[in-house]
């Protein structure tokens, strides 16, 4: 068999030779020798190892896809991740000037997951998709997880025995609130009374806080509240949520250092408030959200809330009706977290404003690169950057960014 040195990792996390060749689970330095189909190596079979293997800690890793990175040395993950970040802005010429260390999550850390649950002949089976399959996976000792957030496999094979079609899997978005599981599944069975009283009943013995199916809410026992840095808020079923307590305050607290100061902010992409609700302490606050359910989360909770500056919330499609750069000029700071694909239109209004604060919040350090270009080319100083790991051993990086008019 060919024999192949690896050279370096893929953004996606497989070990990269020559070629390029694409080895899942290799790791720079090694010799590998496998079967080649197309760019791929499959039954990889290491020749060489690298010292910055190590033995993954889960008993799982090998069959479960929900982690995909720890077969690697965690101070070489960090810098591997702070890399591909690096790498992103050098292919726009930018470098930060100040790379501030990195934010990582712990084990056991996790908050919301999305399980796969599926009937079986003997009852159900609940847990992640091994990679590249279909295959689910059960994963009753997971490391990434936090405990509180463990009971969600057995509510997920109870839910799927009960409402999943024999043809297909349910998926079960499971999310740590402050007084239990917020439970929010897709693909169920069309509900009709008998799938309702049954749903109840598994509600009531696994004491879940709300649950919805297929969209619609159809029991909350209790308000699943989130804390955004002291401040309770509840969110829609389903609405997003940062990964880990630990990540959300690492990026909370840049941002409200960097604004620090200002008396306006405009908060794009706001969500359910994580940064527009804390940031309300210490300035005026406009936030802007395309989802009207989480805008009338956010408001709701700055209505009963105690010690907040003005708030303003508005429902928005910034893709399609960005903020121009005349309506930013009222503000002097702006906070931006847009989803994976980044805020081409907004960020061109921005780099156009006057806004001498700019705080970028992102998930996607391609699309950032990009964006963080169109500021740089029109004055902005990229100040500073932070990178925020909440997704342990997965390939997944986040990153905060400061910039200031010039």
């Amino acid at each position: 068999m060919t024999e192949y040195r690896i050279t370096r990792l893929g953004h996606l996390g497989d070990g990269v030779a020559d070629g390029p060749v694409f080895v899942p689970g290799a790791l720079p330095g090694e010799v590998v020798t496998g079967r080649l189909e197309g760019d791929r190596l499959e039954e990889m079979r290491i020749l060489t190892p690298s010292d910055l293997r190590v033995s993954p800690p889960c008993r799982h890793f090998k069959s479960c896809g929900g982690c995909q990175m720890q077969h690697m040395r965690p101070e070489a993950l960090t810098a591997w991740k702070e890399e591909i970040v690096n790498a992103a802005l050098e292919a726009h010429g930018l470098r930060p000037e100040r790379l501030l260390p990195t934010a990582v999550s712990p084990p056991g850390s996790r908050r919301r997951a999305t399980f796969s649950a599926r009937r079986t002949k003997k009852g159900a089976m609940a847990g992640f998709h091994g990679r590249r399959s279909d295959v689910i996976t059960e994963i009753p000792d997971c490391l990434l997880l936090h405990p509180g957030l463990m009971p969600g496999l057995e509510i997920a094979r109870a839910l799927a025995e009960a409402g999943a079609s024999r043809k297909g899997a349910l998926r079960v978005a499971a999310t740590l609130s402050e007084v239990g599981l917020d439970i929010a599944v897709e693909d169920g069975k069309a509900l009709d009374g008998p799938l309702q009283l049954d749903l109840a009943q598994i509600a009531n013995a696994h004491k879940i806080a709300r649950l919805a199916w297929n969209g619609e809410t159809l029991l909350t026992a209790m308000p699943p509240k989130q804390s955004f840095d002291g401040i309770s808020v509840v969110p829609p079923p389903g609405a997003f949520l940062q990964a880990t307590r630990e990540g959300e305050e690492a990026l909370r607290a840049d941002v409200l250092r960097i604004v620090e100061g200002r008396r306006h902010v405009i908060d794009l992409f706001a969500g359910c408030g994580t940064f527009a609700l804390p940031l309300a302490r210490q300035a005026r606050v406009h936030a802007v959200e395309g989802a009207g359910e989480m805008v009338h989360a956010l408001e709701a909770c700055w209505r009963h809330g105690s010690g907040l500056k003005p708030l303003t919330a508005e429902t928005r499609d910034l893709f399609r009706q960005p903020f121009v750069a005349s309506d930013l000029s009222r503000f002097d700071a702006a906070v931006i977290d847009p989803p994976r694909a980044g805020a081409e239109a907004q960020i061109a209004e921005l780099a156009q404003s006057d806004v001498p604060v700019i705080v970028h919040v992102s998930c996607n350090p391609v699309s950032f690169a990009r964006d963080a270009a169109t500021l740089v080319a029109q004055g902005y100083r990229l100040e500073e950057l932070r990178v925020v790991d909440q997704f342990l051993w997965s390939s997944h990086v986040e990153l905060v960014a400061a910039f200031r008019r010039t």
